[in-house]
């Protein structure tokens, strides 16, 4: 059976091109934890928060292409606690408002919704071992509540992405994200200090993450996954 996941996000989860190599999005990552027949829609862009995404009319392209058994994966967060009349939500409010209504396009195709609070940010402590508090405010909080209120599963990357920064600390995180030197990539010849995006390697652990969760969730959800146990034969030996 073919499955269909539709990514609704921002630039944490897109899907980037040799343009902005080698910021990669979970997104592109989380392809290796899928079976063969699972196809990704990823309408994820730069930038975008709850507000911007619906008024652009992003969320209508999916509402026209999503459909019976398909999965909307629902991330933001980023960029609705941005002050900026385009893109700003209240945590408690309008924020949770606009989720519903991603909610209503997935469950009014016989769809299935799952949230993902946002990627922790990488903003260290004077310490080096601890990171900053709250740094996505009250909005994964506001996620996790309506996502118990209305019964829509939840994968809390916020929380989880914190601890596993916390754990790999300074040095060996910030190979995970997009801190690359001067004179290397073409798209960023003066280099880049960026605790927000991702590198592949990071795509790929925090993708882990979250294909965790999805197997804990169970049920319908975990059936895009591959079988760890499945064809496990090292491809090297069947080489003569």
């Amino acid at each position: 059976m073919a499955f269909r996941i539709f990514w609704a996000g921002d630039s944490t989860v897109k899907q980037n091109t040799y343009m902005s190599f080698p910021q990669t999005g979970i997104g592109q990552a989380y392809g290796l934890f899928l079976k063969k027949t699972v196809q990704i829609e990823n309408y994820a862009e730069n930038g975008r928060s709850t507000k911007s995404f619906i008024d652009e009319g992003i969320l209508d392209k999916i509402d026209k292409e999503i459909g019976k058994g398909d999965f909307l994966y629902i991330q933001f967060g980023h960029n609705d606690e941005k002050e900026d009349e385009a893109r700003h939500t209240d945590s408690f409010g309008s924020y949770q408002d606009n989720l519903r209504k991603f909610v209503d396009v997935a469950r009014k195709h016989e769809a299935y919704p799952l949230f993902i609070t946002s990627l922790y940010r990488r903003h260290f402590s004077e310490d080096k071992r601890t990171l900053k508090e709250k740094v996505h405010l009250d909005y994964p909080d506001a996620m996790i509540a309506l996502a118990k209120e209305i019964g829509v599963p939840v994968v809390d990357l916020c929380t989880l992405s914190k601890a596993k920064i916390e754990e790999a600390g300074d040095e060996t995180s910030r190979r995970w994200f997009l801190h690359v030197p001067p004179h290397i990539y073409p798209h960023f010849p003066d280099g880049k200090e960026d605790d927000s995006h991702l590198q592949y390697e990071g795509a790929y652990v925090f993708s882990s993450i979250i294909a965790a969760e999805v197997s804990r969730i169970g049920g319908v959800y975990a059936q895009v996954l591959l079988d760890p146990d499945a064809n496990m034969e090292d491809p090297l030996l069947l080489v003569d």
